[in-house]
């Protein structure tokens, strides 16, 4: 009796740390909602069931996909979703910050990222990244007074040579009132090692795009390719369970979205989320 009952204890265990682990990959995995932006143009709360359905409740956005704001929220939080990021341009960060903090605290966001450098074509130098840099400072300082975050993803153009390093270096290490959030896909596109740029700058990213490049794909320095080149998380070139692991160890990204920009990515997120859940 005494060694079923004990049997019967561990297996209780178990099953206590196996329900453990899955929250906490619940809770640090979220998604990017860029990657449903097809499927909520035709089915709004369909498309949140769907992410419901993924056990995912993290969400980066920062639009209500045409239902007032009010509607949107309701529906968010019906289905115990929570939207912890949310997007803002170039323009707004430099020239209508109220607007920045308005949009993120109606959502009850912690963190805005902003995904673009506002630029002429291919033309992007050393001006411009001290320019943004300017403006992200500023920005950010006023962020952060309201208790947000204010978060830069580079697309790649970033990674142009300058001095001894690159565009981004200069932009890193004069970043006083911002953070970075890394999309590994472009980091790799943009011709850096996504896992090196993490211990290089350990304490700069706070936020992080998990995408996988299909095998073959050689980057540049544009920030443009066919989001067809989306795959899932470690069947392609990025070293996702490297970045994953060395940004658990590190302890400074907060949330993880899943950004998967390809027309499969309703079969792809739950092959991701089962990657993920193996590492």
């Amino acid at each position: 009796m005494k060694t079923k009952n004990y049997f019967s204890i561990w297996s209780i265990a178990i099953l206590c740390c196996m329900f453990s682990s899955y929250q906490i990959i619940a809770q640090e995995v979220g998604l990017q909602l860029y990657s449903l932006r097809n499927q909520f143009k035709t089915d709004v709360t369909g498309s949140l069931d769907l992410i419901q359905s993924w056990g995912i409740t993290k969400l980066e956005g920062g639009g209500t996909y045409g239902l007032p704001m009010e509607d949107f929220k309701k529906e968010i939080a019906d289905r115990n979703l929570e939207i912890v990021s949310v997007g803002a341009s170039y323009e707004d960060l430099q020239k209508n910050v109220d607007k920045v903090i308005e949009n993120a605290k109606a959502f009850g966001a912690n963190f805005v990222m902003c995904a673009w450098i506002a630029h002429e074509g291919n033309d992007f130098d050393f001006a411009k990244i001290k320019e943004a840099t300017e403006v992200f400072n500023k920005a950010g300082e006023r962020l952060k007074k309201e208790g947000i975050t204010l978060a830069y993803h580079a697309h790649g153009y970033e990674f142009r040579p300058y001095e001894n390093g690159t565009l981004f270096d200069y932009m890193a290490k004069n970043a006083n009132h911002f953070a970075f959030e890394m999309d590994v896909y472009w980091v790799k596109h943009g011709g850096e090692d996504p896992l090196a740029l993490l211990n290089r700058y350990p304490d700069k990213f706070v936020l992080l795009h998990l995408k996988d490049m299909e095998h073959g794909v050689k980057g540049n320095n544009t920030g443009h390719e066919d989001v067809e080149t989306n795959v899932v998380l470690g069947t392609g070139q990025v070293d996702i369970a490297g970045v994953v692991k060395r940004s658990k160890e590190l302890g400074f990204v907060k949330y993880m979205f899943i950004e998967d920009e390809c027309s499969r990515v309703v079969e792809q997120v739950p092959q991701s989320l089962k990657f993920l859940g193996s590492l």
